[in-house]
């Protein structure tokens, strides 16, 4: 993943985005799309895979899928909370589905955008999701 800390040189820290989708043609699209736009990026196949790779403390941004085998991600959602991480998560989905819409965001999260979505939209929601927000 590389060197994530800001170097000796004083350069802006970049954001680590954290890309959580089963399906793997989705996890390297966003991966490419994240990268273009200068952030860092580290793709997993599943919540679980997420959560076992030790990257949670290193990451700013989630791009979590709604449905997924295993842990949805309304699952890792809500175990990130449950760990009293901050830690701003979009939402993707190919399932348009109102009640896990009002889950998500009633829980916290900063957008839920439906596949297909824009790259604008997406990289907007991350921008968004990176700004401090007010108490």
């Amino acid at each position: 993943m590389g060197d994530l800390h800001v170097s000796s040189k004083r350069e802006p820290t970049v954001s680590l985005i954290g890309v959580v989708d089963d399906d793997k043609s989705v996890r390297d699209a966003l991966d490419s799309l994240v990268r273009s736009a200068g952030y860092h990026c580290a793709v997993f196949p599943s919540a679980e895979a997420f959560l076992n790779s030790g990257s949670l403390d290193a990451t700013d941004c989630m791009v979590l899928d709604v449905r997924m085998p295993g842990l949805s991600g309304l699952d890792l959602q809500r175990k990130i909370r449950s760990m009293n991480y901050g830690t701003p998560i979009i939402f993707v989905t190919g399932h348009a589905d109102d009640a896990a819409r009002a889950r998500a965001l009633r829980d916290g999260a900063r957008a839920f955008l439906s596949k297909p979505f824009s790259e604008d939209a997406l990289l907007g929601a991350i921008r968004s999701a990176l700004q401090p927000t007010m108490p």
